[in-house]
């Protein structure tokens, strides 16, 4: 990039790959000054399938970032999400250093490095490491404990991993594409950036982003990513759902979908008739809309349920006193809200991209909430540990971030 004040983001979705370059102006706001999109051939949940193709999306994507902003995009902040994320929590501990017993900044990135130790498969890499609180000796709850005095110094931290495979394909079609990547970044951490409140990240929140081969969600509470995990199932079996249903086209189900689709039968009018074409001559057969969503709800009942049972299983029901932010494509469902609140017995709402001072009228739905976190996060200073930034001098770059930081 051609400016400091210029960052550049990509999403690589499940359906759409959205390249955004944003500009930054002396006070810190942000303006997204050039988009590009283009359909994620080449891709399947998230994983590289077709290197040729997944590299023609990111180039299309990008060319046309790069012709709407008039700069030339070089690095670039990447997404990284799918089944293959798993995340554990993870605690280290060190000895303070100094002779006065006064934790440094050294101390700091000794714990987290030494809460990053820990064992994982040998098919797998440490994308992530995310601190979350610190104790120095018998106290805990510590955001940043630099200037504290003690004699131990702990930190819970929360890592994340992806399959080395998956994660390097990624790195290999952008460097097809001739981009350096600044940072792979989870969506989940991007999506928190953009639509919580730091209220929220203290009281406790799910944020459920409903994509098109899979769902994300994670728990936020106490400021931090306390735990995330990957649905396998989406907008595309909602489609698909209505398609075998109706006995239709995959895309015609999708029009139905986005143009008719209600996520709960008892919100849909069943007066309402809908025309859909036949294959064939005959005469275009109808339906009401009270019938397509009956085809929508038991699947998109099936997503929240599962998350629940998710939620449940990590024992932070409890925490969770900011209730839920629905995001990505499947929110724009009409009756999300509605079932959400009655599936989880919690105020729900749609997740709004605050920090954004000026972006095109185009992208301001959930669809486009991760591309625009990616951005907002590649304009702060990195707040978690990266094991593997891309590109030449990733290691001096890691260097220059832990002595910024730290």
């Amino acid at each position: 990039m051609a400016s400091e004040n210029l960052r550049a983001a990509l999403d690589i979705g499940t359906t759409r790959i959205v390249a955004l370059v944003g500009e930054a102006d002396e006070e810190g706001r942000i303006y997204v000054i050039g988009h590009g999109e283009a359909p994620a051939e080449g891709l399947r949940r998230g994983v590289v399938v077709d290197m040729e193709k997944t590299v023609k999306s990111i180039t299309r994507a990008v060319k046309d970032a790069q012709m709407t902003s008039a700069t030339e995009i070089d690095r670039i902040t990447v997404g990284i999400a799918g089944e293959h994320i798993r995340s554990i929590n993870s605690h280290g501990v060190v000895a303070v250093g100094r002779s006065d017993n006064e934790v440094t900044r050294a101390d700091v990135r000794r714990a987290i490095e030494a809460a990053r130790t820990v064992a994982i498969p040998v098919d797998r890499e440490i994308i992530h490491v995310i601190p979350q609180t610190f104790s120095v000796d018998d106290q805990s709850g510590i955001k940043d404990p630099v200037g504290f005095s003690g004699v131990r110094l702990e930190v819970e931290a929360h890592i994340v991993t992806a399959s080395i495979t998956t994660a390097r394909n990624i790195y290999r079609a952008l460097e097809r594409c001739q981009l350096d990547v600044d940072r792979m970044v989870l969506e989940s951490l991007a999506l928190s950036d953009a639509l919580l409140s730091d209220e929220e990240t203290e009281q406790g929140i799910v944020m459920l982003d409903i994509g098109g081969d899979h769902t994300n969600f994670s728990v936020v509470y106490d400021g931090a990513i306390r735990h995330t995990t990957v649905i396998p199932l989406g907008g595309r079996n909602v489609t698909n759902d209505i398609a075998i249903g109706l006995r239709c086209s995959v895309d015609q189900a999708e029009t139905l979908k986005i143009s008719h689709g209600c996520a709960m039968a008892a919100m849909a009018d069943p007066e309402e008739m809908i025309s859909i074409p036949s294959a064939s001559a005959q005469t275009p057969k109808e339906i009401s809309c009270n019938v397509l969503a009956s085809i929508i709800e038991p699947r998109m009942e099936e997503i929240l349920s599962l998350t629940l049972r998710e939620i449940k299983k990590a024992a932070v029901t409890d925490m969770l006193t900011g209730g839920l932010v629905l995001t990505g494509g499947g929110a724009l469902l009409t009756g999300m809200v509605q079932l959400s609140e009655q599936i989880f017995d919690t105020r729900v709402r749609i997740g709004k991209v605050t920090q954004i001072e000026h972006t095109a009228d185009e992208l301001q739905d959930s669809r486009y909430d991760t591309a625009h976190g990616l951005l907002i996060h590649s304009f702060q200073e990195e707040l978690v540990v990266d094991s593997r930034p891309a590109g030449k001098g990733w290691l001096k770059r890691f260097e220059n971030w832990l002595s910024r930081r730290f």
